[in-house]
């Protein structure tokens, strides 16, 4: 049986070493940190089906420079001259129309549908004990406008068979009967769900240790040793190690390592933001999308997340609070009732999501190796695309037929 290294151990290689350990693959992990702050930690822990509408759409280019104006907006490219950084934007431009979303959602919608199902799977094979819920998820409208679009986009979400609910405002106070909420009405897409995605981060690098999977924590890849058309070992600060097979899932540091082998991927790192709150004594009941306020919110029992925006800065870890002010005035907006404070500037969390120019992640073999597989660029979906992620990387390690049309995630397309 071949060993396989994978590099990076965010959700989509730890879903990837999950699916390949099952069919008995040895597998070796090389991550940079150490597998409790990454951006797979502090998201929103959405699985959602609802989301097959990619990031780049009709009218993102032009709200995105309204948004530029403001320091609290949801949505930042920082200016720099960077030949990466246009030709992502270009291709971003080129894919948000109409015909390429109706292209690409159908695309979207598989993966998306896939791991929903195969969520339900891992949970009962791991326990759960990061607090999945299966009880949906509010797409929550301030404005009547913003809800009549959301309807819209109800009626597309049942030609893919979801099952959705239209609500009042009325209706969405009595779902949240504890907290007083100013909203229009909302959506509600009844196949999401959320979890703990440090929790469920945890539970998977638990169960792994327990299968056999090595973890090269705190490691970082300098270069990789070829023979002809092969990648034969990873070159780390710790060592080298010797690879069958080959997988990238380095989330926003893809292009970084791909580019240490001449492989050349169009992906933005785009930044987040998040805080949670330990204790809200009178605490949201549902997850929810603040769709006017472009951000979101995430209870598990008396914990409560708010996070969002959208940074294209490059890689860097420095906060702008300001941006944090934005999503913190949303959810008072949208909840005026609900009890919590900004947070403190030391204590708000942020991380790196990796963007394509589509909203489609790369899952596909490097046309240059024939035992390299990238896996990564899933944007804000990294959790709800993880474990289709895992399976489908498998698929293409056994040379199995998917489930679905993989020839949308080509490596290749831009």
């Amino acid at each position: 049986m071949k060993d396989i290294t994978i590099v990076g151990g965010g959700i989509i290689g730890l879903c990837s070493a999950y699916y390949l350990n099952r069919e008995g693959y040895k597998i070796n992990i090389i991550e940079r940190g150490d597998l409790s702050n990454g951006c797979s930690f502090g998201n929103m822990g959405y699985i959602s089906p609802s989301h097959f509408v990619p990031l780049a759409s009709p009218g993102i280019i032009s709200q995105g420079l309204k948004w530029m104006l403001s320091p609290t907006s949801p949505f930042y490219i920082k200016p720099r001259l960077n030949l990466d950084l246009m030709q992502w934007g270009y291709h971003f431009w080129k894919s948000s129309t109409t015909a390429m979303v109706q292209k690409n959602s159908p695309h979207l919608n598989d993966i998306l549908q896939m791991s929903r199902g195969l969520m339900n799977d891992l949970t009962a094979d791991l326990g759960n004990t990061f607090e999945m819920e299966g009880k949906g998820c509010l797409m929550m409208c301030k404005q009547q406008k913003t809800l009549d679009h959301e309807f819209h986009l109800a009626d597309e979400a049942e030609k893919f068979g979801l099952n959705v609910e239209r609500l009042t405002r009325d209706a969405v106070q009595k779902l949240e009967p504890d907290i007083e909420l100013d909203v229009a009405g909302a959506v509600l897409f009844k196949e999401d769900a959320h979890l703990n995605p440090g929790k469920l981060m945890s539970a998977l690098k638990t169960y792994l240790e327990k299968s056999g999977v090595q973890f090269q924590l705190n490691t970082t890849v300098t270069g990789f040793e070829k023979i002809n058309n092969s990648i034969t070992s990873v070159i780390t600060d710790k060592g080298t190690f010797h690879c069958s097979e080959l997988i990238l899932a380095a989330g926003s540091w893809l292009p970084i390592v791909a580019k240490m082998m001449d492989i050349r991927l169009l992906l933005q790192p785009g930044k987040g933001y998040s805080y949670t709150y330990k204790h809200v004594e009178n605490n949201v009941k549902y997850p929810a999308i603040l769709v006017d306020g472009r951000c979101a919110i995430t209870p598990w029992g008396q914990q409560l997340r708010i996070g969002g925006t959208m940074e294209i800065s490059g890689i860097n870890n420095k906060i702008l609070v300001k941006r944090m002010q934005g999503v913190y005035d949303s959810a008072k907006r949208f909840y005026p009732g609900l009890k919590i404070e900004f947070p403190p500037a030391d204590k708000i969390w942020s991380g790196l999501r990796p963007v394509t120019p589509d909203g489609l992640p790369y899952i596909d073999r490097a046309e240059k190796y024939n035992n390299v597989l990238i896996a990564g660029g899933h944007a804000m979906l990294g959790i709800s695309e993880a474990t289709g992620t895992g399976r489908l990387v498998t698929d293409i390690i056994q040379h199995k037929t998917s489930d679905i049309d993989v020839s949308a995630f080509r490596l290749n397309r831009f």
